[in-house]
């Protein structure tokens, strides 16, 4: 089973300072038909204006990816954690039995583009932890290098669920092998360029914004078809 989600049917929320595209009900959107794809609950496309951000709110059990499109996003947290992060930098934060955390556009100039993505944990009341790492495009051009793991492998960043994460660059014409077993859930959702997406004998052309959600495929690929730039795209094996 495939559906595929384009970008106009996300839910837009502006409120100046920031806007967001959210994939999943969140906020103030509410679609008990569109709450979920397995643990994933939520992918937001954020854009932060110059010298705003978020202030402290806290989290519980729940698992948060970030990955950084374009722009520095500064992360603080009450367990003594700050840093800036650069475009190509993921960080993982395990909430766990609770934590506290601001995000913020620490530039006077540039707006700053983040993905953020909520994963329900294995295991609830854990502690709670985060880490963070860069990776460069030129790490992941053309291959399927795992950045967020359910262990820490190949410097990928460990979260609390059997979920591995990939964001493949390819240049026009690359193509991509995406060899997840059956009885699993694969989400892909478009940061840039264009893609054709084969799942068995169907096709399906990807722009920035679309997304593709997927059930018990056995055969999936991805060709790059972008005239101008490359094709960068999250990649989501998931239970």
């Amino acid at each position: 089973m495939i559906k595929v989600v384009t970008a106009e049917e996300r839910h837009t929320s502006d409120k100046g300072t920031i806007h967001s595209e959210f994939s999943f009900s969140f906020a103030d959107y509410d679609d008990p038909s569109n709450a979920h794809f397995g643990c994933l609950l939520a992918l937001n496309d954020n854009v932060v204006q110059p010298g705003q951000g978020l202030a402290p709110h806290p989290h519980h059990d729940l698992e948060i990816v970030t990955y950084v499109v374009s722009g520095t996003l500064r992360h603080e947290d009450d367990l003594g954690n700050t840093q800036e992060l650069t475009a190509g930098s993921v960080q993982a934060m395990s909430a766990g039995a609770g934590i506290r955390h601001s995000e913020s556009n620490p530039s006077a100039t540039e707006p700053v583009r983040f993905i953020q993505m909520w994963f329900l944990p294995a295991e609830r009341n854990l502690k709670p932890a985060w880490s963070y790492r860069w990776f460069p495009w030129q790490e992941r051009e053309g291959l399927l290098k795992p950045v967020i793991a359910p262990e820490e492998t190949g410097g990928s960043l460990r979260i609390n669920q059997d979920v591995r994460m990939y964001i493949p660059k390819l240049q026009t014409g690359g193509k991509l092998a995406i060899p997840f077993g059956s009885g699993r859930r694969t989400h892909l959702f478009m940061l840039s360029g264009h893609i054709d997406f084969h799942c068995g004998k169907q096709k399906f052309s990807l722009r920035p914004g679309d997304a593709a959600r997927v059930r018990n495929a056995e055969e999936l690929s991805v060709c790059s078809t972008a005239s101008e730039g490359a094709a960068e795209f999250i990649l989501i094996d998931l239970p």
